[in-house]
C-alpha cells in the first residue's frame, strides 16, 4: 500500500476572524506539510480544486500549488484531486496543457485526477444549470485529453467544446502520458472508472468494510477495461483523518478539540452531490464534536487513523483488507496546530508507513512501464 497527503485548505471563519493573514497561513502550512511529506516517506501529495466553498476549501488552483511542491521536492508524486475538466470550468485544452506543464516541470511526477465538481454552488457558479449535465461534460473531456497529448494536430467538434486543427503544447515527458484518475462516490462511478481504465479517487464516506464493496466493483470492472488513455491505471486511493501521537489517549483527546465534526458538517453543507445520512442535521445545525469514547469507536471501525502508531497501523490494515492501493491522510482538515500536524505526519511516516509500503517503485509507474514494454 502507498500513502499520500491531501491538501484541501480548510479555513474556519471563527479562527480567521481573529487571526490576521489566516487564509494565507493555511495555504503556506499545507505547502510546507506537502514538502515534508516526501521526507517522511509519503509517495503522493494530492491537491483539490474547489470554488466558492467558504471555509470548506480555499484551494482553487491546484496546478499552482503543485508547481510549488514540485519545485521543492525530488521524488514525491503530485496529483490533482481533482482538476475539474468540464468545459465551462476549465477548457479541456487548458487542462491538457496544464497537466503536461506539470508533468514536464516535475520530470514525470504529475498524475491527473479528474472530476466534474461536487456541488451546485460550484456548477451553477460556472453556468452549468443542470448538475447531471456535468456528467456528459466530463465524459467528453476525459476521452479527448489523451488525444491532445499525442504528436501532430488535434481537432474536435463536440457538444461542449470544439477545437479547429491545432497542435497542443507541451507534450507530456512521461510515456505514454500521466496516469489518469477520477473522483468516485457510488457503485456506478466505481464500475465506470474500472471500464475506462481510470484510477479511483475514493471520496465516499464510510468504514473500510463498507468501501470494500465499492472497491470490489471497481476491481472486477478494471480487469476488462477499455482504457480512454494508453494504459490502465488500476489504482484505488482512499482518504482518512490522521492524528498519530506517541500517547494514544492524548491523540484521542486532541481529536475531540480540533473541529473535525465541523469540517464534516461543511462537507454536507456544500457538497450536495453526497447523500446526507439522516444522522447529519441540516445546516446551520452542526454534527456534534466527538467524545473520547466516540473517537475510539471510529478508530476501531477504521474510519479515522487516530491514536498511537499501533492504532493507526490497525486502521491501515483495514483499508488494505478492503482492497485500497493507497491511503491519503488529511490532518489539516481540522484546526490541529501546524507543529502537531508535522509531528503526527513524521511519526506516522517513520513508524507506520514502513510496515506497509516496502516497494520503492510507484504502482502507477509499474503500469506505465508495462504499457511501454508492450
Amino acid at each position: 500500500m502507498e500513502f499520500g497527503y491531501f491538501a484541501q485548505v480548510f479555513v474556519p471563519d471563527d479562527v480567521a476572524a481573529v487571526t490576521p493573514g489566516y487564509e494565507q497561513r493555511r495555504l503556506l502550512d499545507n505547502l510546507e506539510l506537502s514538502v515534508l511529506a516526501e521526507e517522511f516517506g509519503f509517495k503522493y501529495v494530492w491537491a483539490s480544486e474547489h470554488h466558492f466553498l467558504r471555509e470548506y476549501s480555499h484551494m482553487s488552483s491546484p496546478e499552482v500549488f503543485l508547481s510549488f511542491v514540485a519545485a521543492r521536492t525530488k521524488r514525491i508524486h503530485l496529483g490533482s484531486a481533482i482538476f475539474n475538466i468540464t468545459a465551462p470550468v476549465n477548457h479541456p485544452v487548458r487542462s491538457a496543457e496544464r497537466a503536461a506543464m506539470l508533468d514536464n516541470l516535475s520530470d514525470g511526477r504529475f498524475e491527473l485526477g479528474t472530476g466534474r465538481g461536487s456541488s451546485s454552488t460550484e456548477m451553477h457558479g460556472f453556468g452549468i444549470a443542470e448538475m447531471d449535465r456535468s456528467k456528459d461534460l466530463w465524459d467528453e473531456a476525459i476521452r479527448e485529453i489523451p488525444r491532445m497529448w499525442k504528436e501532430g494536430f488535434y481537432s474536435h467538434d463536440g457538444t461542449s467544446f470544439s477545437v479547429p486543427p491545432r497542435e497542443v503544447f507541451p507534450k507530456p515527458v512521461s510515456k505514454p502520458h500521466p496516469p489518469l484518475w477520477v473522483a468516485c462516490g457510488n457503485p456506478g462511478t466505481f464500475e465506470k472508472a474500472g471500464r475506462m481504465g481510470l484510477g479511483v479517487l475514493c471520496f465516499t464516506i464510510g468504514a473500510p468494510a463498507e468501501l470494500a464493496r465499492l472497491i470490489d466493483v471497481y476491481k472486477e470492472a478494471v480487469q476488462h477495461a477499455d482504457p480512454v488513455g494508453d494504459f490502465v491505471n488500476d489504482n484505488v486511493m482512499c482518504v482518512t483523518s490522521l492524528c498519530c501521537l506517541p500517547d494514544r489517549r492524548e491523540a484521542f483527546d486532541l481529536y475531540t478539540r480540533i473541529r473535525a465534526s465541523y469540517y464534516q458538517s461543511l462537507v454536507y453543507h456544500w457538497l450536495n452531490t453526497f447523500p446526507k445520512p439522516p444522522t447529519v442535521p441540516d445546516w446551520p445545525a452542526l454534527v456534534p464534536e466527538p467524545t473520547i469514547e466516540a473517537v475510539e469507536e471510529l478508530v476501531n471501525a477504521g474510519i479515522i487513523a487516530v491514536g498511537d502508531p499501533d492504532d493507526c497501523a490497525r486502521v491501515v490494515e483495514q483499508y488494505e483488507l478492503a482492497g485500497a492501493d493507497q491511503l491519503v491522510v488529511s490532518p489539516m482538515t481540522t484546526t490541529m496546530p501546524y507543529d502537531v500536524a508535522v509531528d503526527s505526519m513524521r511519526l506516522f511516516g517513520t513508524t507506520v508507513i514502513p510496515r506497509f509500503d516496502k516497494d520503492p517503485t510507484f504502482r502507477s509507474d509499474r503500469m506505465r512501464m508495462a504499457a511501454r514494454a508492450t
